[in-house]
Formats: C-alpha cells, structure tokens, sequence
C-alpha cells in the first residue's frame, strides 16, 4: 500500500492531467474512525483549493475551503448551482460557529447546544470576514456542526472549517453512497472518501434566525416542534 508521498505524488500527476476529465480517486474511510492517512490527503486539495465528496451524518457533501474565492467556484461549477445560492459551512464546534458570525441571537446557543452535533443548520448573519461569495451575497451563513467523525477530523487537518453543500448536481438526488455520488459527479472531483451507505432517509433541518424571530427554511431530520421547544420552552 503506498503512504501519503505517493497519495500526493497521484495528485500531482492528476493535476497535471485535468485538460482530461478522470474519474475521481475514491479512497475507502471508516465512518467512526478514519484513517489519518485519508483525511491528511483529503485536507491537503483542499488547502489547494480543490473540492472533495466527502460522508456526513446526514448525505455526502462537497467540501471546500469557504474563504477560497476560485474553491467556492469550483464548487458552484461541480454542482451546476447558481451563485446566488448560499453554500452551508461545517464546524467542528460552537466556537468556531460564532467566528463566522456576528449579532448571536440569544436562540442560536439554546438550539447549538441542543441538536448540535447534529442534523440542524442554522442560518444566521455572516461575520464581515467570509467572502460575500459564500453567503450567495445575502451576508447570512448556514452553519452546522455535523455529528460525523469524518467531517470534523477533515475540518482539524485543514485547520479550518469546510463547506458542506450536498454532493449532487443541482436538481438531483443527494446522494446516500459514494457510487451515486461517483455517477453524478465522478468526472468532476479529484477525491471521493468512500464511508459507506450514510444511512440517512432525511437532509438536515434548516432554521432562519433573526433577532428574536425564527423560521424553518426546510423541515428535516429535525422536526419544528422540537426546535419550537428549543427557542420558546
């Protein structure tokens, strides 16, 4: 088996290839504990700004470096998205979750420390400091902290946080697997980590925060009467 140097040295020559679309590398992880070697190389595309699939607790997800303007792209063109759409971020704790934002509503820490880590991504004003590009120019982020040892082992090795936008074309299934993901963006990324079938039936539950108002953008794992209890019990 060859170590990380030769890991990089495929990436390199990938690189070097990508005028020829290649189907991505697919690396086998354990979704409880990866392997070191993995997430390093994984962590290092990023750290160069190239875009990985990647396994959450919820779908697969893209993941990117959130203050690389030409990743943020690429991420909009693997996809096929609009950049008017926001792309949520991933932290790996509530700390890092309030660097990235400001005016904290006092209802953002009552649901981080209820459901997180986990299948709710709170959307709340976006700190000066990340690239308008990422909020889709609506100054508000997405964040979640995902209950998935791949995710957040991913986010200490890039030595920050990483975007978490669902690893489909635009219009398409969320993938579930690493080969739906490998058909529907295969020829597009340079690294899929392969954890297996995530299991999930549902996407993660999205609630607005707005000073004291709240609302659900989309009803996931989550349900509403439990983030209702949450905010208003």
């Amino acid at each position: 088996m060859g170590g990380y140097g030769s890991l990089q040295q495929n990436a390199a020559e990938r690189g070097a290839a990508r005028a020829i679309p290649l189907p991505a590398e697919v690396l086998k992880v354990s979704i409880e504990a990866p392997e070191p070697h993995a997430i390093h190389y994984a962590a290092s595309l990023i750290q160069r700004g190239r875009v990985v699939g990647i396994p959450t607790d919820t779908f697969y997800g893209l993941s990117a470096d959130p203050y690389n303007l030409a990743a943020i792209e690429r991420v909009f063109r693997v996809k096929g998205r609009a950049e008017t759409k926001a792309l949520p971020i991933l932290v790996n704790s509530i700390e890092q979750a309030t660097t990235l934002a400001r005016d904290l509503p006092d209802s953002f820490l009552k649901l981080a420390r209820k459901f997180w880590p986990g299948a709710l991504t709170i959307v709340v004003e976006a700190t000066h400091g990340l690239p308008l590009k990422v909020t889709g120019n609506s100054g508000r982020v997405a964040l979640r902290w995902p209950k998935s040892a791949v995710a957040c082992a991913l986010i200490e090795a890039a030595g920050g946080p990483i975007t978490g936008t669902s690893a489909n074309l635009s219009g398409f299934p969320a993938c579930s697997d690493a080969g739906s993901l490998m058909k529907q963006l295969g020829d597009r990324l340079p690294l899929i980590l392969d954890g297996g079938a995530t299991g999930a039936a549902l996407a993660s539950t999205i609630v607005a925060l707005r000073g004291a108002d709240w609302s659900i953008i989309r009803e996931g794992a989550v349900p509403e009467a439990e983030i209702r209890k949450a905010i208003e019990g």
